[in-house]
């Protein structure tokens, strides 16, 4: 399958950091964390994700770099987008954003 990434617009969503950024661990075994090609470690960050008709999601959310944000503060993401994945018959869709800031702050241009 064909990864292609799927731009994701927030501008209706509110997103609300609900666990504080933490390193995507490529291997759990070994405690090996992921990274970007530029050698920044990816963290990971779950978030609820409410739409305007009030259903809530909770998601993860991939990004460079440490983003200043912590559980219980509305976030903005710039740049997300979503891939669809497929391995051993399941399927899901990863999420991945430029940067990930919090709402009070403008959003950067990407």
């Amino acid at each position: 399958m064909r990864t292609i990434p799927i731009p994701v617009d927030t501008s209706k969503l509110v997103i609300t950091c609900v666990k504080a950024p933490k390193p995507r661990l490529l291997n759990k075994d070994t405690g090996e964390i992921k990274t970007d090609k530029n050698g920044n470690t990816i963290f990971e960050v779950t978030v609820s994700v409410e739409d305007e008709f009030g259903r809530i999601e909770l998601i993860k959310i991939g990004t460079s770099g440490e983003p200043p944000i912590s559980a219980g503060q509305q976030v903005n993401p710039t740049g997300m987008v979503g891939y669809v994945w497929e391995m051993s018959g399941r399927w899901g869709i990863s999420y991945r954003a430029a940067a990930l800031l919090p709402a009070d702050t403008e959003p950067l241009r990407v």
